[in-house]
Protein backbone atom coordinates (compact mmCIF):
# COMPACT_ATOMS: atom_id res chain seq x y z
CA UNK A 1 0.00 0.00 0.00
CA UNK A 2 1.74 3.39 -1.22
CA UNK A 3 1.79 6.09 1.70
CA UNK A 4 -0.46 8.40 0.23
CA UNK A 5 -2.99 5.72 0.53
CA UNK A 6 -2.42 4.86 3.85
CA UNK A 7 -2.42 8.36 4.74
CA UNK A 8 -5.87 9.18 3.49
CA UNK A 9 -7.23 6.15 5.39
CA UNK A 10 -5.88 7.70 8.33
CA UNK A 11 -7.11 10.45 7.78
CA UNK A 12 -10.01 8.77 6.85
CA UNK A 13 -10.05 7.26 10.42
CA UNK A 14 -9.54 10.36 12.33
CA UNK A 15 -13.35 11.14 11.60
CA UNK A 16 -14.72 14.34 14.06
CA UNK A 17 -18.35 13.18 13.16
CA UNK A 18 -17.98 9.97 15.02
CA UNK A 19 -18.00 10.57 18.93
CA UNK A 20 -16.46 6.93 19.63
CA UNK A 21 -13.61 7.50 17.51
CA UNK A 22 -12.81 11.16 19.10
CA UNK A 23 -13.32 9.82 22.52
CA UNK A 24 -9.84 7.64 21.65
CA UNK A 25 -6.23 8.83 22.18
CA UNK A 26 -4.42 10.06 18.64
CA UNK A 27 -2.83 6.86 18.66
CA UNK A 28 -5.65 4.59 18.82
CA UNK A 29 -8.01 7.19 16.59
CA UNK A 30 -5.38 6.71 13.77
CA UNK A 31 -5.99 2.80 13.61
CA UNK A 32 -9.69 3.25 13.07
CA UNK A 33 -12.73 1.35 13.56
CA UNK A 34 -12.52 -1.04 11.28
CA UNK A 35 -11.48 -4.89 11.79
CA UNK A 36 -7.83 -6.01 10.34
CA UNK A 37 -8.11 -7.05 6.98
CA UNK A 38 -8.48 -11.05 6.88
CA UNK A 39 -8.44 -13.14 3.66
CA UNK A 40 -12.13 -13.56 2.30
CA UNK A 41 -12.65 -10.17 4.42
CA UNK A 42 -13.68 -8.04 0.86
CA UNK A 43 -15.84 -10.65 -0.19
CA UNK A 44 -19.06 -8.80 -1.08
CA UNK A 45 -18.04 -5.30 -1.86
CA UNK A 46 -14.11 -3.99 -2.09
CA UNK A 47 -12.92 -0.70 -1.21
CA UNK A 48 -12.98 -0.13 -5.17
CA UNK A 49 -16.53 -1.41 -5.45
CA UNK A 50 -17.58 1.27 -2.53
CA UNK A 51 -16.05 4.32 -3.98
CA UNK A 52 -17.33 3.60 -7.67
CA UNK A 53 -21.25 3.23 -5.91
CA UNK A 54 -20.64 6.39 -4.26
CA UNK A 55 -19.56 8.24 -7.06
CA UNK A 56 -20.49 6.54 -10.15
CA UNK A 57 -24.26 8.32 -10.20
CA UNK A 58 -22.39 11.59 -10.76
CA UNK A 59 -24.00 11.51 -14.59
CA UNK A 60 -22.40 13.57 -16.76
CA UNK A 61 -18.59 12.81 -16.05
CA UNK A 62 -16.79 9.42 -17.45
CA UNK A 63 -15.71 6.84 -14.43
CA UNK A 64 -12.27 5.38 -16.18
CA UNK A 65 -11.07 1.86 -14.14
CA UNK A 66 -7.63 1.48 -13.95
CA UNK A 67 -7.45 -1.94 -14.19
CA UNK A 68 -8.13 -5.56 -15.50
CA UNK A 69 -11.33 -5.68 -17.22
CA UNK A 70 -13.20 -8.05 -14.65
CA UNK A 71 -13.05 -5.22 -12.32
CA UNK A 72 -15.24 -3.23 -14.85
CA UNK A 73 -17.85 -6.17 -15.02
CA UNK A 74 -20.67 -5.54 -12.69
CA UNK A 75 -22.87 -3.30 -14.71
CA UNK A 76 -24.13 -0.16 -12.55
CA UNK A 77 -27.59 -0.87 -14.26
CA UNK A 78 -28.66 -3.28 -11.47
CA UNK A 79 -28.37 -0.32 -9.29
CA UNK A 80 -31.22 1.67 -10.48
CA UNK A 81 -29.63 4.84 -10.06
CA UNK A 82 -31.45 7.36 -12.06
CA UNK A 83 -30.33 10.30 -14.55
CA UNK A 84 -32.36 13.16 -15.46
CA UNK A 85 -29.62 14.17 -18.17
CA UNK A 86 -26.97 12.50 -19.38
CA UNK A 87 -26.48 8.99 -19.51
CA UNK A 88 -22.66 8.71 -20.07
CA UNK A 89 -22.45 7.44 -16.60
CA UNK A 90 -24.20 3.92 -17.66
CA UNK A 91 -21.29 3.50 -20.05
CA UNK A 92 -18.30 1.55 -18.88
CA UNK A 93 -14.77 2.69 -19.47
CA UNK A 94 -11.48 0.38 -18.58
CA UNK A 95 -8.04 0.26 -19.43
CA UNK A 96 -8.20 -3.26 -19.66
CA UNK A 97 -4.31 -4.06 -18.88
CA UNK A 98 -2.69 -7.10 -19.85
CA UNK A 99 0.07 -9.59 -18.89
CA UNK A 100 2.61 -6.78 -20.76
CA UNK A 101 1.52 -4.40 -18.54
CA UNK A 102 1.59 -5.72 -15.20
CA UNK A 103 5.07 -6.45 -15.42
CA UNK A 104 6.54 -3.11 -17.37
CA UNK A 105 3.82 -0.77 -16.05
CA UNK A 106 0.18 0.62 -16.83
CA UNK A 107 0.94 4.37 -16.84
CA UNK A 108 1.07 5.35 -20.87
CA UNK A 109 -1.99 3.32 -21.07
CA UNK A 110 -3.83 5.11 -18.80
CA UNK A 111 -2.88 8.95 -20.12
CA UNK A 112 -4.06 6.90 -23.44
CA UNK A 113 -6.90 6.06 -22.37
CA UNK A 114 -7.93 9.25 -20.60
CA UNK A 115 -7.14 10.91 -23.86
CA UNK A 116 -9.76 8.59 -25.57
CA UNK A 117 -12.32 9.80 -23.44
CA UNK A 118 -11.85 13.10 -23.75
CA UNK A 119 -11.82 13.30 -27.56
CA UNK A 120 -14.57 10.50 -28.13
CA UNK A 121 -17.29 11.32 -25.30
CA UNK A 122 -16.12 15.18 -24.30
CA UNK A 123 -17.26 14.66 -20.34
CA UNK A 124 -17.22 17.70 -17.81
CA UNK A 125 -13.87 15.09 -16.15
CA UNK A 126 -12.78 11.83 -15.98
CA UNK A 127 -12.94 10.23 -12.85
CA UNK A 128 -10.36 7.39 -12.84
CA UNK A 129 -10.47 4.49 -10.56
CA UNK A 130 -7.23 2.59 -9.18
CA UNK A 131 -7.57 -1.15 -8.39
CA UNK A 132 -5.61 -3.83 -6.76
CA UNK A 133 -3.63 -4.90 -9.83
CA UNK A 134 -2.66 -1.45 -10.62
CA UNK A 135 -2.26 -0.60 -7.00
CA UNK A 136 0.21 -3.48 -6.77
CA UNK A 137 2.43 -2.79 -9.36
CA UNK A 138 2.75 1.22 -8.24
CA UNK A 139 1.24 2.99 -11.00
CA UNK A 140 0.98 6.58 -10.01
CA UNK A 141 -2.57 7.63 -11.04
CA UNK A 142 -2.38 10.69 -9.19
CA UNK A 143 0.55 11.94 -11.42
CA UNK A 144 -1.69 10.51 -14.52
CA UNK A 145 -4.25 12.67 -13.42
CA UNK A 146 -2.49 15.75 -13.18
CA UNK A 147 -0.88 15.54 -16.17
CA UNK A 148 -3.82 14.83 -18.35
CA UNK A 149 -5.40 17.23 -16.69
CA UNK A 150 -2.86 20.34 -17.72
CA UNK A 151 -2.35 18.97 -21.57
CA UNK A 152 -6.33 18.45 -22.37
CA UNK A 153 -7.83 21.47 -20.21
CA UNK A 154 -10.52 19.05 -18.54
CA UNK A 155 -10.49 17.92 -14.78
CA UNK A 156 -9.10 14.25 -14.33
CA UNK A 157 -9.92 13.17 -10.89
CA UNK A 158 -7.66 10.44 -9.37
CA UNK A 159 -9.83 8.00 -7.20
CA UNK A 160 -7.29 5.52 -5.18
CA UNK A 161 -9.11 3.04 -3.68
CA UNK A 162 -7.92 0.13 -4.57
CA UNK A 163 -9.84 -3.41 -3.57
CA UNK A 164 -7.49 -4.25 -1.02
CA UNK A 165 -7.61 -0.92 1.38
CA UNK A 166 -10.41 -2.36 2.73
CA UNK A 167 -14.39 -3.22 2.76
CA UNK A 168 -16.71 -0.93 0.96
CA UNK A 169 -17.62 1.48 3.23
CA UNK A 170 -13.74 2.38 3.50
CA UNK A 171 -14.16 2.97 -0.54
CA UNK A 172 -17.37 4.78 -0.17
CA UNK A 173 -15.21 7.38 2.04
CA UNK A 174 -12.34 6.81 -0.20
CA UNK A 175 -14.54 8.18 -2.77
CA UNK A 176 -15.57 11.00 -0.90
CA UNK A 177 -12.69 12.33 0.03
CA UNK A 178 -11.45 12.56 -3.74
CA UNK A 179 -14.21 14.77 -4.24
CA UNK A 180 -12.76 16.73 -1.41
CA UNK A 181 -9.60 16.66 -1.90
CA UNK A 182 -10.23 17.53 -6.63
CA UNK A 183 -13.57 18.62 -6.55
CA UNK A 184 -15.64 20.57 -3.95
CA UNK A 185 -14.36 24.50 -3.82
CA UNK A 186 -12.83 23.86 -7.24
CA UNK A 187 -15.65 25.65 -8.83
CA UNK A 188 -17.84 29.42 -8.04
CA UNK A 189 -21.47 29.34 -8.39
CA UNK A 190 -23.46 31.36 -10.89
CA UNK A 191 -25.60 32.85 -8.70
CA UNK A 192 -26.14 31.85 -4.72
CA UNK A 193 -29.46 32.13 -2.13
CA UNK A 194 -30.08 32.22 1.03
CA UNK A 195 -31.60 28.80 0.14
CA UNK A 196 -28.92 26.60 -1.32
CA UNK A 197 -28.63 23.37 0.37
CA UNK A 198 -26.40 19.82 -0.78
CA UNK A 199 -27.94 16.38 0.06
CA UNK A 200 -25.19 14.07 0.51
CA UNK A 201 -25.12 10.18 0.51
CA UNK A 202 -28.60 10.25 -1.99
CA UNK A 203 -28.14 8.09 -4.79
CA UNK A 204 -31.62 8.68 -6.71
CA UNK A 205 -32.25 5.20 -6.46
CA UNK A 206 -35.73 4.52 -8.87
CA UNK A 207 -35.90 8.64 -8.77
CA UNK A 208 -36.64 8.73 -5.27
CA UNK A 209 -34.50 12.51 -5.56
CA UNK A 210 -37.10 13.41 -7.41
CA UNK A 211 -39.79 12.27 -5.22
CA UNK A 212 -38.58 14.78 -2.52
CA UNK A 213 -37.62 17.60 -5.02
CA UNK A 214 -40.91 19.13 -5.63
CA UNK A 215 -41.33 19.51 -1.75
CA UNK A 216 -38.19 21.49 -1.69
CA UNK A 217 -39.31 23.55 -4.61
CA UNK A 218 -42.60 24.41 -3.09
CA UNK A 219 -40.67 25.62 -0.58
CA UNK A 220 -38.55 28.03 -2.37
CA UNK A 221 -34.66 25.68 -1.04
CA UNK A 222 -33.07 25.13 -4.04
CA UNK A 223 -30.63 21.50 -3.95
CA UNK A 224 -26.96 23.42 -4.84
CA UNK A 225 -25.87 19.79 -5.43
CA UNK A 226 -26.76 15.72 -4.41
CA UNK A 227 -23.91 13.84 -4.02
CA UNK A 228 -24.18 12.01 -5.63
CA UNK A 229 -27.33 11.08 -7.47
CA UNK A 230 -28.20 12.68 -10.59
CA UNK A 231 -25.22 14.82 -9.76
CA UNK A 232 -23.40 17.14 -12.17
CA UNK A 233 -19.86 18.02 -11.58
CA UNK A 234 -20.25 21.31 -11.77
CA UNK A 235 -22.86 21.22 -9.06
CA UNK A 236 -20.41 19.24 -7.16
CA UNK A 237 -17.55 21.41 -7.59
CA UNK A 238 -19.54 24.89 -6.39
CA UNK A 239 -21.42 22.86 -3.21
CA UNK A 240 -18.90 24.92 -0.99
CA UNK A 241 -21.35 27.76 -1.09
CA UNK A 242 -24.57 26.06 -0.31
CA UNK A 243 -26.26 27.30 3.37
CA UNK A 244 -26.57 23.79 5.23
CA UNK A 245 -25.99 19.95 4.26
CA UNK A 246 -28.27 17.35 4.46
CA UNK A 247 -26.59 13.49 5.24
CA UNK A 248 -28.93 10.99 4.15
CA UNK A 249 -26.40 8.12 5.02
CA UNK A 250 -24.11 8.41 7.70
CA UNK A 251 -22.07 5.36 6.84
CA UNK A 252 -20.91 6.18 3.31
CA UNK A 253 -20.06 9.87 3.31
CA UNK A 254 -20.50 11.37 6.79
CA UNK A 255 -16.52 12.89 5.86
CA UNK A 256 -17.95 15.02 3.47
CA UNK A 257 -20.47 16.84 5.92
CA UNK A 258 -17.63 17.20 8.90
CA UNK A 259 -15.07 18.21 5.85
CA UNK A 260 -17.35 21.31 4.98
CA UNK A 261 -17.87 22.32 8.18
CA UNK A 262 -14.75 22.34 8.93
CA UNK A 263 -13.61 24.65 5.86
CA UNK A 264 -16.78 26.32 4.90
CA UNK A 265 -19.04 26.36 8.59
CA UNK A 266 -21.94 24.66 6.37
CA UNK A 267 -23.75 23.52 9.20
CA UNK A 268 -25.25 19.84 8.73
CA UNK A 269 -27.93 16.51 10.09
CA UNK A 270 -28.39 13.51 9.58
CA UNK A 271 -32.43 13.16 8.32
CA UNK A 272 -34.74 10.56 6.27
CA UNK A 273 -36.83 10.89 3.40
CA UNK A 274 -38.62 7.73 4.30
CA UNK A 275 -42.38 7.60 6.29
CA UNK A 276 -44.26 10.52 6.58
CA UNK A 277 -43.30 11.49 10.08
CA UNK A 278 -39.20 11.68 9.18
CA UNK A 279 -40.44 12.90 6.14
CA UNK A 280 -41.84 16.21 7.91
CA UNK A 281 -39.04 16.06 10.36
CA UNK A 282 -36.53 16.30 7.70
CA UNK A 283 -38.36 19.37 5.77
CA UNK A 284 -38.47 21.07 9.73
CA UNK A 285 -35.15 20.61 9.65
CA UNK A 286 -33.39 21.90 6.29
CA UNK A 287 -35.67 25.00 6.97
CA UNK A 288 -34.57 25.46 10.76
CA UNK A 289 -30.71 25.68 9.75
CA UNK A 290 -31.38 27.83 6.82
CA UNK A 291 -32.86 30.01 8.74
CA UNK A 292 -29.77 30.41 11.25
CA UNK A 293 -27.79 31.12 8.25
CA UNK A 294 -30.05 33.64 7.30
CA UNK A 295 -33.20 32.55 5.34
CA UNK A 296 -36.43 34.50 5.85
CA UNK A 297 -38.03 33.37 9.50
CA UNK A 298 -41.45 33.18 7.78
CA UNK A 299 -39.68 29.73 5.34
CA UNK A 300 -40.55 27.93 8.86
CA UNK A 301 -44.55 29.07 8.72
CA UNK A 302 -44.19 28.07 5.36
CA UNK A 303 -42.73 24.48 5.98
CA UNK A 304 -45.37 23.78 8.75
CA UNK A 305 -47.85 24.59 5.58
CA UNK A 306 -46.58 22.18 3.65
CA UNK A 307 -46.17 19.82 6.12
CA UNK A 308 -50.09 19.62 7.06
CA UNK A 309 -51.09 19.60 3.68
CA UNK A 310 -48.85 16.35 2.21
CA UNK A 311 -49.49 14.47 5.65
CA UNK A 312 -53.34 14.77 5.44
CA UNK A 313 -52.68 13.31 2.13
CA UNK A 314 -50.23 11.15 2.20
CA UNK A 315 -52.68 9.26 5.93
CA UNK A 316 -55.97 9.84 3.97
CA UNK A 317 -54.38 7.67 0.92
CA UNK A 318 -52.89 4.61 3.45
CA UNK A 319 -55.71 4.86 5.59
CA UNK A 320 -57.44 1.39 3.52
CA UNK A 321 -54.39 -0.08 4.04
CA UNK A 322 -53.71 0.02 7.54
CA UNK A 323 -57.07 -1.93 8.26
CA UNK A 324 -55.38 -4.48 6.51
CA UNK A 325 -51.88 -4.25 7.44
CA UNK A 326 -52.46 -3.95 10.98
CA UNK A 327 -50.72 -6.41 13.51
CA UNK A 328 -48.76 -8.20 9.98
CA UNK A 329 -45.09 -8.63 11.18
CA UNK A 330 -42.34 -7.89 8.62
CA UNK A 331 -38.35 -8.90 8.49
CA UNK A 332 -36.24 -5.73 7.61
CA UNK A 333 -33.00 -6.79 6.34
CA UNK A 334 -31.01 -4.15 5.12
CA UNK A 335 -28.81 -1.46 6.63
CA UNK A 336 -26.91 1.47 7.57
CA UNK A 337 -29.70 4.39 7.30
CA UNK A 338 -32.68 2.06 5.94
CA UNK A 339 -32.45 -0.24 9.13
CA UNK A 340 -34.08 2.29 11.28
CA UNK A 341 -35.70 5.11 9.04
CA UNK A 342 -37.71 2.46 6.65
CA UNK A 343 -39.04 1.11 10.91
CA UNK A 344 -40.56 4.28 11.10
CA UNK A 345 -42.55 3.93 7.81
CA UNK A 346 -44.04 0.58 8.46
CA UNK A 347 -44.75 1.29 11.73
CA UNK A 348 -46.95 4.17 10.31
CA UNK A 349 -48.64 1.37 8.38
CA UNK A 350 -49.59 -0.34 11.35
CA UNK A 351 -46.96 -3.18 10.57
CA UNK A 352 -44.64 -5.18 13.37
CA UNK A 353 -41.23 -5.05 12.95
CA UNK A 354 -40.13 -8.33 14.49
CA UNK A 355 -36.34 -7.83 13.81
CA UNK A 356 -34.07 -5.20 11.68
CA UNK A 357 -30.43 -5.90 10.24
CA UNK A 358 -27.85 -3.78 11.71
CA UNK A 359 -24.52 -4.91 10.26
CA UNK A 360 -23.71 -2.01 8.08
CA UNK A 361 -25.43 0.11 10.77
CA UNK A 362 -23.32 3.02 12.92
CA UNK A 363 -23.59 3.90 16.17
CA UNK A 364 -26.23 6.54 15.61
CA UNK A 365 -28.11 4.21 13.43
CA UNK A 366 -28.53 1.76 16.37
CA UNK A 367 -29.71 4.45 18.94
CA UNK A 368 -32.10 5.80 16.66
CA UNK A 369 -33.76 2.24 16.31
CA UNK A 370 -34.11 2.13 19.66
CA UNK A 371 -35.62 4.83 20.19
CA UNK A 372 -37.92 3.99 17.53
CA UNK A 373 -38.56 0.66 18.88
CA UNK A 374 -38.02 0.64 22.41
CA UNK A 375 -35.39 -0.84 24.38
CA UNK A 376 -36.33 -4.26 23.57
CA UNK A 377 -35.72 -3.56 19.44
CA UNK A 378 -34.60 -6.97 18.20
CA UNK A 379 -31.31 -5.88 16.26
CA UNK A 380 -29.72 -8.39 13.96
CA UNK A 381 -25.77 -8.38 13.95
CA UNK A 382 -26.04 -11.30 11.24
CA UNK A 383 -28.53 -13.37 10.25
CA UNK A 384 -27.71 -16.30 8.45
CA UNK A 385 -29.96 -17.91 5.74
CA UNK A 386 -30.46 -21.24 7.60
CA UNK A 387 -31.81 -18.73 10.54
CA UNK A 388 -33.51 -16.39 8.05
CA UNK A 389 -35.51 -19.83 6.50
CA UNK A 390 -36.48 -21.05 10.14
CA UNK A 391 -37.56 -17.43 11.22
CA UNK A 392 -39.92 -17.23 8.21
CA UNK A 393 -40.56 -21.00 7.70
CA UNK A 394 -42.04 -20.60 12.22
CA UNK A 395 -44.19 -17.86 11.09
CA UNK A 396 -42.29 -15.25 13.07
CA UNK A 397 -42.45 -12.81 10.40
CA UNK A 398 -45.48 -12.65 7.11
CA UNK A 399 -43.49 -10.75 5.00
CA UNK A 400 -39.09 -10.19 4.77
CA UNK A 401 -38.01 -6.88 3.27
CA UNK A 402 -34.77 -7.17 2.14
CA UNK A 403 -32.69 -7.59 -0.90
CA UNK A 404 -32.24 -9.64 -3.75
CA UNK A 405 -29.29 -11.75 -2.74
CA UNK A 406 -31.81 -12.87 -0.03
CA UNK A 407 -34.87 -13.52 -1.93
CA UNK A 408 -34.50 -17.21 -2.28
CA UNK A 409 -34.54 -17.69 1.33
CA UNK A 410 -38.03 -16.04 1.92
CA UNK A 411 -39.45 -17.71 -1.79
CA UNK A 412 -38.16 -21.15 -0.17
CA UNK A 413 -40.41 -20.49 2.79
CA UNK A 414 -43.13 -20.18 0.98
CA UNK A 415 -43.20 -16.47 2.29
CA UNK A 416 -43.69 -13.05 0.70
CA UNK A 417 -40.63 -10.78 0.07
CA UNK A 418 -40.06 -7.38 -1.02
CA UNK A 419 -37.03 -5.57 -2.43
CA UNK A 420 -36.00 -2.67 -0.18
CA UNK A 421 -32.44 -2.00 -1.32
CA UNK A 422 -30.62 -0.67 -4.45
CA UNK A 423 -32.22 -2.92 -6.86
CA UNK A 424 -35.24 -2.02 -6.61
CA UNK A 425 -37.93 -0.71 -9.40
CA UNK A 426 -40.49 1.71 -7.25
CA UNK A 427 -39.16 4.65 -5.48
CA UNK A 428 -40.06 5.02 -1.81
CA UNK A 429 -39.30 8.67 -0.58
CA UNK A 430 -41.20 11.32 0.39
CA UNK A 431 -44.68 11.36 1.30
CA UNK A 432 -45.72 10.00 -1.83
CA UNK A 433 -43.30 7.07 -1.51
CA UNK A 434 -44.55 6.45 1.41
CA UNK A 435 -47.98 5.59 -0.50
CA UNK A 436 -46.40 3.03 -2.71
CA UNK A 437 -44.14 1.33 -0.34
CA UNK A 438 -47.29 0.55 1.75
CA UNK A 439 -49.17 -0.26 -1.47
CA UNK A 440 -46.38 -2.77 -2.61
CA UNK A 441 -46.34 -4.67 0.90
CA UNK A 442 -50.11 -4.95 0.40
CA UNK A 443 -49.49 -6.44 -2.92
CA UNK A 444 -46.91 -9.23 -1.52
CA UNK A 445 -48.49 -9.97 1.19
CA UNK A 446 -52.08 -10.17 0.31
CA UNK A 447 -50.81 -12.01 -3.58
CA UNK A 448 -53.50 -15.30 -3.68
CA UNK A 449 -50.62 -17.39 -5.14
CA UNK A 450 -48.73 -17.81 -1.46
CA UNK A 451 -52.50 -19.68 -0.94
CA UNK A 452 -51.67 -21.74 -3.76
CA UNK A 453 -47.93 -22.58 -3.28
CA UNK A 454 -48.86 -23.55 0.39
CA UNK A 455 -51.43 -26.10 -0.21
CA UNK A 456 -50.44 -29.66 -0.39
CA UNK A 457 -50.23 -30.66 -3.98
CA UNK A 458 -52.94 -33.01 -5.54
CA UNK A 459 -50.34 -36.05 -5.36
CA UNK A 460 -50.15 -35.88 -1.87
CA UNK A 461 -53.86 -35.73 -1.25
CA UNK A 462 -54.43 -38.95 -3.33
CA UNK A 463 -51.31 -40.28 -1.57
CA UNK A 464 -52.93 -39.49 1.84
CA UNK A 465 -56.53 -41.09 1.08
CA UNK A 466 -54.90 -44.43 -0.57
CA UNK A 467 -53.07 -45.50 2.75
CA UNK A 468 -54.82 -47.88 5.09
CA UNK A 469 -57.14 -46.95 7.71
Amino acid sequence: MSPSLKDKIAQVFDEPGCEHNQAKDEKARKKGCTKQLTPGAAAGGCAFDGAKIALQPIVDVAHLVHGPIACEGNSWDNRHSASSGSQLYRTGFTTDINELDVIYGAEKRLFKAIRQVLDTQDPAAVFVYQTCVTGLIGDDIEAVCRRAAEKFGKPVIPVNAPGFAGPKNLGNKLGAEALLDYVVGTVEPEVTTPYDINIIGEYNLSGELWQVKPLLDALGIRILSCMSGDGRYREIASAHRAKANMMVCSKSMINIATRMQQRWGIPYFEGSFYGISDMSSTLREIARLLVEQGADAELKERTEALIAVEEARAYERIRAYRERLTGKKVLLITGGVKSWSVVSALQEAGLEVVGTSVKKSTKEDKKKIKEIMGDDAHMIDDLCPREMYAMLRDARADIMLSGGRSQFVALKARMPWMDINQERHHAFAGYEGMVTMIGEIDKALFNPVWQQVRAPAPWEDTAEAALPA
